[in-house]
């Protein structure tokens, strides 16, 4: 009869030994031996007639190999399941010797794992982190900014034949140079489409008069600045414009007639409201922008909540298990030593947030249903329709639906979105909260830094 024992190696960290007798594998091995002598297909014998001596003598190595594994498999679970251990993963085979796995002399086998339970913890009363929820005042000059965009989005394009305007658009190859302007051998090669006011005021006289065919030589940092800079340096797919020189040849002049604001343009940005005046399209914007950054100041807050949960939760974890397993048992295959430890503290922030949304889950009764599912895949057709109302009762909604419902990924993925809301309506509900108001360009200032100090 097979026994397991166990022994800890550190807190919440043990050590399982599978101990096999003859008894608990042979018989299976031998129903193996006779199943697979009946499917055979062997040149010179019947199907179903091959004799079990010969099938052993063929295969016996490997298929008693797979019934020693497959029972060790079996006892492991037992055990767990008899234990109802909460653990992380499955437990790592420590080492196994399968060289000594030998049919034509049997005896009682030993199979070493360890495993790494999960902690018990509590969180902290988040009424007592200082948290604020900022107010994104929308003013005159951003309903004008947004105005103006859709004017352009939905105008007219045109090419001049030079560059006369700061809102001429530029078709332009960037190809990497020395200061010299000689081309670098593996150097950034690419096409953007790039406004005249995205270059630096001081360099926008530079451009005037350039025409389609013309090149010019820069040095980045004085050509480019400020948050366009950053725009096009994420384009070109590096981190900085410092000491870096291009030759930009422009391959094509462009300026964008922008459309009047006329009842044409009205419908064709609201063609199942009401539009009738530039007033009502301002109300219109100032509506749509706030609730932009309403949703912008709650992910912001949901940020805050998480940070806040993740820095001062104290939750102990079985470190060396989990080094352990992240090397031979984590996505993307073995790891050194060395990468697994590099990768290490990120993968243990992501499990350390997984077993706190568990608790919150657990604790606050949250769960995802079938009602849950249907409306996530109607807002989400809502949005695919670019928020048209419609009849979200019509049957082609309805058939849309019943097919997601068919799709195991698209189901699995939903309902982690909906219970990661959820959760975080729920911390919503147990913060204190002290509104503030903010502007825009403070706000997104605010959180550039913040994204800055976290890479």
């Amino acid at each position: 009869m097979a026994t397991i024992t166990q022994q800890e190696v550190a807190p919440l960290h043990k050590q399982l030994q599978v101990t096999l007798q003859k008894n608990d594998y042979l018989p299976s091995f031998e129903k193996a031996l006779k199943q697979y002598s009946k499917q055979a297909n062997i040149p010179g014998f019947r199907k179903g007639m091959v004799p079990t001596g010969l099938v052993k003598k063929m295969y016996g190595a490997s298929l008693f190999v797979d019934e020693v594994l497959k029972q060790v498999d079996k006892e492991m679970n037992d055990f767990l399941q008899k234990e109802q251990a909460d653990i992380f993963a499955n437990p790592i085979p420590v080492k196994v010797d399968l060289a000594q796995l030998d049919m034509n002399n049997p005896g009682d086998y030993e199979f070493t794992f360890e495993m790494g339970l999960k902690p018990d913890f509590q969180l902290p009363d988040l009424g007592t982190f200082p948290l604020k929820r900022y107010e994104i005042t929308v003013n005159d000059a951003m309903i004008d900014e947004e105005m103006d965009r859709l004017r352009g989005r939905y105008g007219n394009m045109t090419e001049p034949a030079e560059v006369n305007s700061d809102e001429n658009v530029l078709n332009l190859n960037f190809t990497e140079t020395d200061a010299a302007g000689n081309p670098i051998a593996g150097g950034v090669t690419k096409d953007n489409s790039v406004l005249v006011r995205y270059f630096k005021e001081s360099f926008r006289p530079t451009l005037m008069g350039k025409k389609t065919g013309d090149s010019l030589q820069v040095a980045f940092d004085e050509a480019f600045g400020g948050q366009e800079a950053q725009w096009i340096l994420q384009d070109l797919g590096i981190d900085s414009g410092t000491d870096r020189y291009f030759r930009l040849d422009i391959t094509k002049v462009g300026l964008v007639e922008k459309r009047e604001l006329d009842q044409e343009f009205f419908d064709q940005l609201y063609p199942n409201d009401k539009v009738t005046s530039e007033e009502e399209l301002r109300n219109r914007l100032r509506t749509e922008l706030e609730g932009q950054w309403n949703t912008e100041s709650r992910n912001q807050l949901h940020h805050s909540l998480y940070h806040a949960l993740l820095d001062n939760t104290q939750i102990e974890m079985p470190e060396a298990f989990l080094k352990r397993w992240l090397q031979t048992q984590g996505e993307g295959g073995m790891k050194t030593e060395e990468e697994a430890a590099a990768e290490f503290p990120h993968f243990k922030n992501q499990l350390k947030w997984s077993l706190i949304t568990e608790k919150i889950a657990s604790s606050a009764g949250i769960e995802v249903g079938q009602d849950d599912l249907r409306a996530f895949a109607k807002q989400q057709l809502l949005g695919y329709m670019g928020g048209q109302v419609m009849d979200t009762e019509a049957e082609w909604v309805t058939d849309y639906v019943n097919r997601m419902m068919k799709d195991r990924k698209y189901v699995e993925d939903a309902a982690n979105r909906i219970q990661t809301d959820k959760i975080f309506q729920w911390l919503e509900s147990q913060a204190k909260t002290t509104p503030e108001p903010i502007t825009r360009e403070a706000f997104v200032e605010m959180n550039q830094q913040h994204n800055h100090a976290h890479h």
